[in-house]
């Protein structure tokens, strides 16, 4: 089971500073879960696969996410809520564990709400609490 998860945010017509901010303060809520670390990938490091974007628009984080079972899940449940308070602008976001990729850009809060339960449960250990 791959420990990692990628996590690109992309705002359209965002100034580079703007998305270091947004990435600065997601970064900051995913350190206060049970996750090993949450790094911040430099120059918004695109992983192989992704779509070619420009770099000053994209924030990029790596998260290890350690051994606790729910640690997925409590991550994208900041995500989502994260998200959730940015309606205001465009934004995307692509979420990477090994080869699987969800790309998300202008989802409903419903849509992102399935998503988010269906990648969980695709790499959550089978028993485990969701």
């Amino acid at each position: 089971m791959d420990n990692t998860l990628h996590i690109l945010l992309a705002e359209e017509d965002a100034e580079a500073e703007r998305v270091a901010e947004l990435t600065g303060y997601l970064r900051e809520e995913l350190l206060e879960l049970d996750v090993d670390d949450v790094t911040t990938l430099p120059g918004g490091e695109v992983p192989p696969g992704a779509r070619a974007v420009d770099v000053t628009q994209i924030g990029a984080l790596l998260v290890t996410l350690g051994s606790s079972a729910t640690a997925l899940s409590q991550v994208m449940t900041v995500i989502r809520s994260w998200m959730g308070r940015r309606h205001d602008t465009h934004q995307s976001m692509r979420l990477q564990m090994g080869d699987d990729v969800l790309e998300l850009s202008e989802a409903t809060d419903d849509q992102v709400a399935e998503a988010f339960k269906i990648f969980v449960q695709r790499h959550s250990p089978a028993g485990a609490d969701q």
